[in-house]
């Protein structure tokens, strides 16, 4: 099945087939109804935003509107997703929110120093989680303004 990359809204980046699931059920939950692609990992992440591999007939410079990037995963980390499209004049402003279980202070401030828009430790319990996630959609899609 051919999958229409072209104007995807939100990249979602996650390697755990449980969180992915449960996060794109809370941005549905929450009335969301922006174009949200989702892939497993660090490669795959850099693979659609520079339209290679699996991508290469996606338009390229048609970038997302937002990144929710996961942190540890295979391949390639989300810290060198983050640091390859903040220094990248082309990606630099589109805005990346790192969603992850990861509250160890020193990862916080790697991904601050490489320029990630905003840090949100997945809550444990349902409720909470549901909320944030659809927190992220409202603020970044709807509230916040982008360059673009």
């Amino acid at each position: 099945m051919d999958y229409d990359y072209d104007n995807v809204e939100i990249l979602f980046v996650e390697d755990s087939i449980d969180d992915a699931a449960l996060t794109i059920r809370a941005l549905n939950k929450s009335g969301s109804t922006n174009k949200l692609y989702h892939v497993k990992d660090g490669a795959a992440a850099l693979d659609f935003i520079y339209c290679r591999g699996d991508f290469e007939n996606r338009k390229p410079k048609e970038f997302p509107k937002l990144i929710l990037l996961d942190l540890k995963m295979p391949k390639i980390s989300g810290i060198q997703v983050l640091e390859k499209l903040k220094s990248d004049p082309e990606t630099k402003s589109i805005p990346i929110v790192m969603l992850t279980s990861s509250n160890e202070g020193p990862d916080i401030e790697k991904c601050f120093s490489l320029g990630v828009n905003s840090y949100i430790v997945k809550p444990v319990d349902s409720d909470n989680f549901f909320k944030a996630i659809k927190e992220i959609g409202l603020y970044w899609m709807v509230t916040s303004q982008s360059p673009n």
